[in-house]
């Protein structure tokens, strides 16, 4: 149900969503077996989708952006655009798979930035909200087989409640979605920056895409996130690279282009400045197991404005 396909000018694999006949959905849902071997793949790798996967059982460990965790069923996790995961050394994985496109969710976009704090860790625990939420996903998969009228709108309503439990089971309050309209644009903005190519984009060309003035761009993100729009893209800058430089071989020179800087020496400094190691530094302490356990996460450290 989804496709491989290796970006030319890189060799870090990108999977596509690919949902058979007769659906025709940007979303897919059903066990790993009824997916695919893709949905068990052991090679870091990057989704043009969203995948949420609910493991009931196996042994090894889920890396998500170089944080590794150890299975312990049943949890949740939740990949989102552009990271980078794979499944390390893992055996008889049991569960449940959805896969979906920013496209299925146009009817709940809050939901959007709940998936982003969703995917920031590697899995959720569950704890009371295991029954729930394994109960939501059967009738999910029952509805999205026999396909009855109106299905289509049963799955996208099931998929909000779905993410609002996950959100319950990592804070009581179901704390990390960003409301109303200034949530909103956040959100848009750094889904927009996330995406490939997007560290490229300055923020007036962010802000002309998203139908608002620059001003009010660094407004809004401001107050939703406590970071300029500016500070969030060089955070995403550094994220770019270190996913690069920790599962491809471009060198630094094709790394720096492809982070969104036109010159290797800047990016040297940028990255120094960011991370303190030198990307070749970086490189060679997260070598080729992708979890050295003194790089804790290639995720962007908070940072100032």
């Amino acid at each position: 149900m989804e496709e491989r396909r290796t970006t030319p000018h890189l060799d870090l694999p990108l999977h596509r969503l690919q949902v058979p006949l007769p659906h025709l959905l940007p979303f897919a849902i059903g066990s790993f077996d009824a997916i695919g071997p893709l949905s068990r793949a052991g090679f870091p790798h990057r989704h043009s989708f969203y995948e949420i996967v609910y493991v009931t059982g196996g042994r090894g460990a889920h890396v998500l952006d170089l944080v590794q965790r150890p299975l312990q069923p049943p949890q949740l996790c939740v990949i989102a655009p552009g990271q980078v995961h794979y499944w390390a050394d893992a055996d008889d994985l049991t569960g449940q798979v959805v896969l979906f496109n920013e496209d299925f969710l146009l009817a709940h976009p809050q939901d959007l930035a709940a998936l982003r704090t969703l995917a920031s860790r590697p899995a959720v625990c569950l704890g009371e909200q295991a029954g729930p939420i394994a109960g939501l996903l059967a009738d999910m998969e029952a509805e999205y087989r026999a396909r009855p009228a109106g299905y289509p709108g049963v799955l996208r309503a099931s998929l909000h409640i779905l993410i609002v439990r996950a959100l319950r089971a990592c804070s009581p309050g179901g704390a990390g979605a960003l409301p109303g309209r200034t949530g909103d644009l956040a959100a848009a903005f750094t889904r927009l920056i996330a995406t490939p190519g997007g560290v490229q984009r300055s923020v007036a060309s962010c802000a002309h895409e998203l139908g608002v003035s620059s001003g009010h761009l660094q407004a809004m993100v401001k107050q939703a996130t406590g970071h300029t729009p500016g500070r969030l893209i060089r955070q995403q800058q550094t994220l770019e690279a270190k996913r690069l430089l920790a599962c491809t071989e471009l060198t630094v020179r094709q790394v720096s282009r492809e982070a969104g800087f036109g010159d290797p020496a800047y990016f040297c400094r940028f990255f120094r400045r960011e991370t303190g190691m030198t990307p070749g530094e970086f490189r060679s302490r997260v070598g080729g197991n992708h979890h050295d356990p003194r790089i804790t996460s290639i995720a962007a450290a908070p940072g100032g404005p």
